[in-house]
């Protein structure tokens, strides 16, 4: 009897272990592959002049990863995995680049940040008796679009709301706030002109029996090339004055000097959103030289390369060429 309970749970038992099988090989089918990333910096003593590489060649040996990366301006690199590499497998990874001795990094899969510090090459000079160029008192200058306002005037102007006090109101008729006497309503507009606008606008009643007057409406808490302004009389003729400075808003070029930070042969600067115009201005022989940074970032002196911050400012780094140097 015992014997007989047995075999009716060993096909059970098979199918529990078909279902936990199929499970597993669906999960590693479904499994997403591994991303891997970090930075590629120059190797250096001095934390400041580690600065990063750009297009360096980040190879994961054996095929381990779908295919090589190369760094940005910044140094990061993005590697994206088999997914047959799992957490914890070793794997190598090997960085190339001509200005500096190869490295392979023997690391493991796994969610982290991967840090790779190159060696640069010696340079050989083809011509030891050619002098060092130095380059002295660098300034990146550049320009920005501002705001400038320009005062072109005043207007003043005055507009009566004719009324006759201690008149009752009747049904029908503008009456004064609390209903009881008739009152008369006027307006009087403004116009600053074309490319104009009125700024710092006031009206005040100022002749009359003005205790029994109120402002209704008025749009001078903006600036605005037209003004118009409404108020209300429930006594006599009242007499209101209206003013405002007229001012002319312009785009203007603003330059900006600034200095970059030198680090070993490298300097580096940041720009704001929306700056133009960008040059290096330099020292070189005694003389001054410009420089201008077009969108190809091409000195004869220094090797540039630019990127964007978060935050849409840009950062720049120039490396300077064999045979310079800063003073």
């Amino acid at each position: 009897m015992e014997t007989k309970k047995k075999s009716k749970f060993w096909p059970l038992f098979i199918v529990a272990i078909g279902v936990i099988v199929v499970a597993l090989l669906v999960r590693r089918q479904i499994r997403q592959p591994l991303t891997i990333s970090g930075a590629v910096t120059i190797q250096d003593e001095d934390p400041r002049k580690e600065l990063p590489i750009v297009d360096v060649d980040v190879v994961a040996a054996n095929g381990a990863a779908y295919g090589p990366a190369k760094t940005d301006a910044s140094g990061l690199f993005t590697l994206k995995l088999h997914r047959w590499i799992r957490d914890g497998r070793p794997i190598t990874l090997r960085f190339r680049h001509p200005n500096y001795q190869p490295l392979d990094l023997s690391e493991t899969a796994a969610n982290k940040i991967y840090l790779a510090r190159l060696v640069p090459l010696i340079r050989k000079k083809t011509d030891s008796n050619l002098p060092t160029v130095a380059i002295g008192n660098v300034r990146v200058r550049y320009s920005s679009k501002a705001t400038r306002t320009v005062n072109v005037g005043t207007a003043v102007r005055t507009f009566e709301v004719k009324n006759v006090g201690n008149v009752p109101c009747q049904g029908g008729q503008v009456c004064s706030p609390d209903g009881k006497w008739k009152a008369a309503v006027a307006s009087e507009s403004l116009d600053a002109g074309p490319g104009n606008e009125f700024q710092n606008a006031r009206v005040s009643c100022i002749a009359g029996p003005c205790p029994f007057t109120k402002i209704e409406s008025d749009d001078l808490s903006k600036p605005a090339q037209k003004i118009t302004v409404t108020a209300r009389n429930w006594s006599d003729t009242t007499t209101f004055l209206i003013e405002a400075d007229v001012v002319r808003v312009m785009q203007s070029d603003l330059e900006h000097l600034s200095y970059p930070v030198i680090f070993g042969s490298a300097l580096n600067f940041t720009l704001p959103i929306g700056a133009q115009g960008v040059t290096l201005e330099a020292d070189l022989g005694g003389e001054t030289i410009i420089f201008p940074l077009g969108p190809t970032l091409f000195l004869s002196w220094a090797d540039c390369n630019g990127r964007s911050n978060s935050d849409k400012t840009d950062v720049y780094r120039c490396e300077l060429k064999p045979g310079y140097k800063f003073h």
